[in-house]
C-alpha cells in the first residue's frame, strides 16, 4: 500500500479540485461566508422559517461536495478560526473529515506536518485522523517528496507556457493564475517537507500513573511529553504485563482520543501484579516508553481485606419477599378489589374531581385555625400553582393532634406508596370508629391525601420537606413539594411566587406568623432545598465529615445545604475505589512515623492516597473551623468504606468520642450563610438512601408504611376480640405480622451504615479509626483558615425566624408502638413533638463545635481491624447519650 502512493501521483495531482488546487487564499473564507450566508432567515416569518430550514438541507448536501474542500483550504491557510467555526457548524460527516484529498492527505496531515499545534489539536478533538497510507515514518517521506517533486514539475511547465505567452495573453491569464496557485502550493510542500524533516520522536509521556479501579480493572493516567520535538502527539500505546521487563507483554491499548490522558485496563485477575508502561506517538515514530508510578499494581478491593459483602446484596432480594407474603396476604381482603384503579387512572380522577368540587369539604383551607394540613407546593422554576383564589392547595388533616414524631416518619414513607393511596385507605376503613388514636391519625393522613389527589387530579403529589412546619397557634402544616414541566392541574394555574409572597405579607401579622405565612416566607429555600436533595456527586471518593447534635425531641445531621443528602464534605480524588494495599496501610497506621515511611516511597502502593487524605483532610477542617489543637484528635474511620452506588464512596472523619454528638443547650456559632444546616437524622438516611438507592428505599418505604398500619390494627384487633375463635384469628394474624416486621427490621438493620457509624464514633473502648494526628503532622502543617466563600452559602437570603412553636397538648393517650417504631425510639424521643420547640427554619444549625480543653491523650489501637456490628454488642453507648 505504502508503494502505490507514489506511483499514482500523475494522476491524483492531474485530478486537483478547483478549490485544492487554483483558488486563491481567500477562496476558503469567500466559500464558507457563501454556504453559511443561506442559514440567515428572518425567524418572524413560518414561511421564511420553512425555507431557511430547506436551505439548510440543501447547503447540508453542497458542503458534503464543497465542504471538504473548505476545510483543507482553511487548514492549509493555517485559519485556525475558520476551521473552528467549521468544525462547530457542520459534523464530521458532513465535512469529511477523515476523507482524503487529491494528494492523498488528510486535514491533520497537514497540520501535523507543518507544526501546527493549536489546529491538529482542534483537530483531533473533533476526531480527525491521520492518513491510513502512512504505515511507517518511510512511506510520509517518500511521499512528501513525491508532492514536491510534482508540484515542481508543475511549476516549470506553466513558467514555460506564461514566458512564452505573447503580452496580451499573459494578463490575467488562466495559466498565470495556475502558475501563482502552484508556486503557493510548492511552497506549502516544501514547508511540510522540512517540518517532517526538522521533527523526530517525541519525548516519553510524563506522570505516568497507575490505581486500582476494582478487583478486576487498573486506570492509567498519563500526561502528554515535556518536549513534543517539533511534531504534535497523536496518540498514545499502554502496554501492560505481569514482568517488569514486559517480555512477554499481556496486551495493549491504543488511545487516539489526546484530549482524555487515560485508559482503563478490563479483564484482569485479582491479586496478580501488573506492570504498565505508556509510548507517545507522533508523524515520526513512538516515544521510548514510560514505566508508571507505582510501577506495579495488583487489582483488589478493601472488601479483601474482612471479606466483607456489599450492604445491600440481596436486601432488595428479601424487600421484595416481604412485599409478595404482604399482598399475598391482601388477596382475599374485600378492600383489594374496591381499590383496583381502572385503566384510564386520569379520567377517574378528573370525574371524582369534579364530583369534590361541588360538595362543601372539597374547598381548600385558605386561614389555618388549630390542628395539622397538608400543603401541595408544585413548582417550576419561580412559578407555583396556586387555586383560582391564590391560594396554595391546602387541607386539613386533624384539627388536635397530640406527637407527630411517628406519624410524620409514617406520613413521609407513604410518600412512596402514591398509586396505593386508596388501597391504604380501604385497609384502614375499619379502623375508623377504633380508639386507637394513631390509627385515627393515620387514616386521617390517608383521607386527605386521597382528597388531594381526587382534587387536583393526579396521583403522584411529590415529596414530604424534611419536618412540618409550625407556629404557636398550635399549626402543623406538613409540606409535599414537587416539580413540574409546563403542565398546569386541574383548577390551578401558575403564578410567580414573589407575587404569592407578597399577597400574603399583606395580609399576615408580622408579630404572630401563622404556619402558612411561615411557609410562603420560607419557600424559596425549602424549594432550593428539594432540588438540592436530588443531585448525586460526582464520582470520586470523598472525605465526610460525621456531626450530629441532640435536642430535647431529637439527633440532628449536619449537612451541606449544597448537597444535604450527604456528609459535609471534600474530595479526595476521582477514583471512587479503594484497594487492599491502601486499605490495609490505613487500617495498620499506629504513629506519624508509619505515614513518614510512605510519603518518602513513591513506588508503594498507599502512597498517593496518603496525600491526596492529608490535603482533603485539611481542607475539611478548614470549612468547619476546626483548630490545630482540636484536629489532631480526630479519626478516620476504619471499618467500612462507606459506598454510595458504583462510583461514589466516603472515607469518614470522626470528632472525638466525647464531641460526637452535641449536647443540647449549648449556643449556635454557626451562622444562617454558613453554608451547613441540620437534619433529623431518620429523614437524612431516608433522603440519602432516596438519591443513592432509590429502589431499594421505595421497597422498605412501602413495606414499612403497610406493615405500620398492619401492626397497629392487629393490635387493635387482639383489644376488641371477644369469643375464642376471634381471638385466636386475632392473635395468628399479630403473630404472621410481627415476624414480617421483624424480617423487615433487620434488612433495614443491615443496610442502615450510619447508625453503625455512630455508635462505633462513640464507643471509647474499641477505636473506631486512626488518629488524624498519625496522618499529618500538626506541628509542621496547620489548618488553613476558612474564608468567606460563595461557593458553600445558599442562593437565596435567610428568611425571619418565625415565633417560636408552642406544644399543643391534648388529652390523647398514645398506644404501644409497634417493632419499627421500637427501633426508631434510639434517635428520637418517642412522646415529643418533631421539633414543635424550635422555630420552624432549616438554616437553624445545632451543631456546636468542640468546646473541651484539648485532648493531649492519643488514641492507640490494634494494628487489624475486625468487623463488629453494633446489635451485637450491648455495651456500646446508646447514640442518643450526649455525655462523655
Amino acid at each position: 500500500m505504502t508503494q502505490q502512493v507514489p506511483e499514482s501521483r500523475g494522476l491524483m495531482v492531474r485530478k486537483c479540485s478547483s478549490v485544492s488546487c487554483s483558488s486563491p487564499p481567500s477562496a476558503a473564507r469567500r466559500l464558507y461566508r457563501n454556504l453559511s450566508g443561506k442559514f440567515r432567515t428572518n425567524p418572524g416569518s413560518d414561511d421564511t422559517m420553512a425555507t431557511g430550514r430547506s436551505d439548510r438541507e440543501d447547503i447540508r448536501k453542497a458542503t458534503a461536495l464543497q465542504g471538504n474542500g473548505v476545510l483543507f483550504e482553511a487548514v492549509e491557510q493555517q485559519d485556525l478560526e475558520l476551521v473552528q467555526t467549521l468544525l462547530k457548524e457542520f459534523s464530521a460527516e458532513e465535512l469529511d473529515l477523515n476523507t482524503p484529498n487529491s494528494e492523498g492527505l488528510l486535514p491533520l496531515d497537514i497540520a501535523i506536518l507543518t507544526n501546527n499545534v493549536p489546529m491538529a489539536k482542534t483537530l483531533l478533538q473533533s476526531g480527525a485522523k491521520e492518513s491510513p497510507h502512512f504505515v511507517s515514518p518511510e512511506s510520509r517521506a517518500v511521499h512528501l517528496a513525491a508532492l514536491v517533486q510534482e508540484a515542481e514539475l508543475r511549476v516549470s511547465e506553466l513558467v514555460a507556457q506564461v514566458t512564452g505567452a505573447g503580452p496580451a495573453e499573459r494578463e490575467e491569464s488562466d495559466r498565470e493564475r495556475q502558475l501563482k496557485a502552484w508556486e503557493w502550493r510548492l511552497r506549502l510542500y516544501k514547508r511540510m517537507q522540512t517540518g517532517y524533516t526538522h521533527a523526530s520522536p517525541p519525548d516519553p509521556p510524563s506522570r505516568v500513573c497507575v490505581c486500582v479501579t476494582s478487583s478486576s480493572s487498573l486506570r492509567v493516567q498519563f500526561q502528554e511529553p515535556l518536549c513534543l520535538n517539533s511534531a504534535v502527539v497523536t496518540k498514545y500505546r499502554v502496554v501492560w504485563s505481569g514482568s517488569p521487563s514486559f517480555s512477554p507483554p499481556l496486551g495493549e491499548l491504543v488511545v487516539e482520543d489526546t484530549t482524555l490522558l487515560q485508559c482503563d485496563i478490563t479483564g484482569l485477575t485479582a491479586g496478580v501484579p501488573y506492570c504498565v508502561q505508556v509510548c507517545a506517538y507522533n508523524m515520526k515514530g513512538w516515544s521510548a516508553p514510560q514505566a508508571s508510578v507505582p510501577v506495579c499494581a495488583s487489582p483488589s478491593s478493601w472488601r479483601d481485606v474482612d471479606r466483607r459483602a456489599p450492604r445491600l446484596h440481596s436486601l432488595q432480594e428479601a424487600l421484595d419477599q416481604i412485599l409478595e407474603q404482604i399482598k399475598e396476604a391482601h388477596q382475599q381482603c374485600t378492600c383489594h378489589d374496591q381499590c383496583k384503579a381502572p385503566p384510564n387512572v386520569r379520567k377517574h380522577s378528573v370525574s371524582k374531581s369534579l364530583r369534590h368540587l361541588f360538595q362543601p369539604t372539597s374547598k381548600f383551607i385558605k386561614n389555618l385555625k388549630r390542628g395539622v394540613y397538608v400543603a401541595c407546593v408544585f413548582y417550576r422554576d419561580d412559578n407555583v400553582l396556586v387555586t383560582a383564589e391564590e391560594q396554595l392547595p391546602i387541607v386539613e388533616v386533624d384539627d388536635s393532634y397530640g406527637s407527630l414524631t411517628h406519624d410524620f416518619l409514617w406520613f413521609t414513607k407513604v410518600s412512596y406508596l402514591w398509586e396505593e393511596i386508596s388501597w391504604l385507605q380501604q385497609c384502614v376503613g375499619p379502623a375508623q370508629l377504633s380508639c386507637s388514636c394513631t390509627l385515627q391519625t393515620r387514616l386521617k393522613m390517608l383521607q386527605a391525601l386521597a382528597h388531594l389527589q381526587a382534587t387536583l387530579g393526579t396521583q403522584d403529589l411529590g415529596q414530604v420537606y424534611f419536618e412540618p412546619v409550625r407556629d404557636k397557634h398550635g399549626n402543623a402544616l406538613l409540606v409535599l413539594l414537587k416539580e413540574v414541566e409546563g403542565y398546569a392541574l386541574e383548577g390551578l394555574r401558575w403564578t410567580p411566587l414573589s407575587k404569592l409572597q407578597i399577597q400574603r405579607k399583606s395580609i399576615s401579622s408580622p408579630d404572630e406568623p401563622t404556619a402558612l405565612d411561615t411557609l410562603l416566607i420560607t419557600l424559596h429555600e425549602k424549594l432550593a432545598y428539594h432540588r438540592r436533595s436530588r443531585k448525586l456527586l460526582a464520582p470520586g471518593l470523598y472525605l465526610g465529615y460525621v456531626k450530629l447534635c441532640s435536642s430535647v425531641e431529637q439527633i440532628r445531621v449536619l449537612v451541606p445545604h449544597k448537597i444535604p443528602n450527604v456528609f459535609c464534605h471534600v474530595k479526595i480524588r476521582d477514583n471512587s475505589h479503594v484497594s487492599r494495599e491502601e486499605w490495609q496501610w490505613l487500617q495498620s497506621v499506629c504513629s506519624l512515623e508509619d505515614t513518614v515511611e510512605v510519603c518518602a516511597d513513591e513506588q508503594s502502593a498507599p502512597h498517593p492516597l496518603l496525600l491526596e487524605l492529608r490535603n482533603a483532610a485539611k481542607e475539611l477542617l478548614g470549612r468547619i473551623n476546626i483548630p490545630n489543637n482540636q484536629a489532631q484528635d480526630f479519626r478516620v474511620y476504619v471499618h467500612e468504606v462507606i459506598e454510595l452506588g458504583e462510583s461514589v464512596s466516603f472515607l469518614l472523619l470522626l470528632p472525638p468520642c466525647e464531641e460526637v454528638c452535641t449536647p443540647p443547650g449549648q449556643n449556635n456559632p454557626y451562622s444562617p450563610r454558613s453554608g451547613f444546616f441540620t437534619l433529623p437524622l431518620q429523614i437524612f438516611e431516608l433522603v440519602h438512601f432516596e438519591a443513592y438507592c432509590p429502589s431499594f428505599i421505595s421497597q422498605y418505604c412501602r413495606a414499612s408504611a403497610v406493615l405500620g398500619l398492619e401492626s397497629l390494627m392487629s393490635q387493635q384487633a387482639l383489644r376488641e376480640a371477644f369469643s375464642e375463635s376471634e381471638l385466636l384469628t386475632a392473635k395468628q394474624k399479630h403473630h404472621k405480622i410481627q415476624e414480617l416486621l421483624q424480617q423487615m427490621e433487620e434488612v433495614w438493620r443491615e443496610a442502615r451504615w450510619m447508625v453503625e457509624v455512630l455508635q462505633c464514633a462513640r464507643y471509647k473502648q474499641q477505636p473506631a479509626g486512626v488518629s488524624l494526628g498519625s496522618i499529618i503532622d500538626f506541628t509542621k502543617e496547620s489548618v488553613p483558615e476558612k474564608t468567606p466563600s460563595t461557593s458553600s452559602q445558599p442562593d437565596y437570603l435567610p428568611s425571619p425566624v418565625p415565633s417560636p412553636a408552642s406544644t399543643p397538648h391534648t388529652s390523647r393517650k398514645h398506644p404501644a408502638l409497634s417493632d419499627d417504631e421500637n427501633l426508631l425510639e434510639v434517635f428520637l424521643t418517642t412522646d415529643s413533638d418533631y421539633g414543635s420547640s424550635r422555630a420552624q427554619s432549616p438554616r437553624e444549625l445545632d451543631l456546636l463545635p468542640p468546646v473541651s480543653p484539648s485532648h493531649t491523650h492519643s488514641y492507640t489501637h490494634s494494628p487489624s481491624y475486625t468487623h463488629t456490628s453494633t446489635r451485637a454488642d450491648p455495651s456500646q453507648p446508646d447514640v442518643l447519650q450526649t455525655g462523655g
